[in-house]
């Protein structure tokens, strides 16, 4: 990678992580007020999005802007702006809306950066749990500052996998999922929120996580987040108008790579 990326990547993390601090703390006011939040439906009833989605989503395009005007951004609420600089953000204001209006902590909110179609900068911040997940290429991942490196010895069976559906899935491909990892000896949680998960995988929490079908913006950041931390990750198909698509996600730390492509079939 060239210098001038390298050094546009070091300005981008840091902004990275002040729009999370910032965004994560407009969400957690709205999280602690959420009686009075104005929840509406998207495609299907458990497909919700909140006026504090929007107002997050605004937040970090304008603060996009005003930094790195050319840059691209694609945002879950508000669609793709293409840029001229070579980079595109890719943000989920609020991934996990679902657990975030049901009064439940498993909500974060992600951004991710790319450049020519790899992600090269991950920042998740969980206000619940006062974490900041923050990754550069070549730069290494943090939690809170501290270093994240994944243990090689970790597997499906000696650890937990992640797993995620929507309504993109048809029920018994997720009861596939679940069957398959269960029989290699392995066990699963869903938490509500793919982008964390996919940090828990950086952390070491989870040892992998899957999703059938899955946006960019919900998995860029912790792709780039597992990645530094040592792991590996499926390539997200961004050329063309695949960066606005859903496709399948796979994480997962170096003990669990085989094993998780043969759960999903990949």
């Amino acid at each position: 990678m060239t210098s001038h990326v390298v050094s546009g990547l070091e300005g981008r993390l840091a902004l990275a992580e002040t729009m999370a601090r910032e965004a994560g703390a407009v969400a957690l006011d709205y999280f602690k007020n959420r009686e009075t939040l104005v929840v509406e439906t998207k495609r299907d009833p458990q497909d919700v999005v909140s006026v504090a989605d929007r107002e997050v989503e605004v937040l970090i395009r304008t603060r996009i802007a005003e930094a790195y005007p050319d840059d691209g951004v694609l945002g879950e609420e508000y669609g793709l702006d293409k840029g001229r600089s070579g980079f595109t953000w890719a943000i989920d204001p609020i991934d996990g809306t679902s657990p975030f209006v049901n009064g439940m902590p498993n909500w974060c909110v992600s951004i991710g950066l790319i450049h020519q179609g790899e992600p090269v900068v991950g920042v998740i911040s969980a206000p619940c749990h006062d974490e900041l997940y923050a990754a550069a290429l070549g730069l290494g991942a943090r939690l809170n500052g501290k270093t994240l490196s994944l243990d090689a010895s970790r597997t499906i069976r000696n650890a937990v996998t992640g797993i995620g559906a929507n309504n993109h899935v048809k029920p018994s491909e997720v009861a596939r999922i679940v069957e398959n990892l269960l029989e290699e000896g392995g066990n699963f949680i869903r938490n509500g929120s793919g982008a964390l998960m996919l940090a828990y995988v950086a952390a070491g929490r989870l040892v992998g996580y899957y999703e059938p079908y899955m946006h960019a913006w919900d998995c860029l950041a912790g792709y780039c987040l597992v990645k530094e931390a040592g792991g590996w990750f499926l390539p997200f198909p961004v050329d063309g108008d695949g960066l606005t698509k859903g496709a399948p996600v796979l994480a997962a730390a170096p003990g669990a790579i085989d094993d998780l492509k043969r759960v999903a079939r990949i």
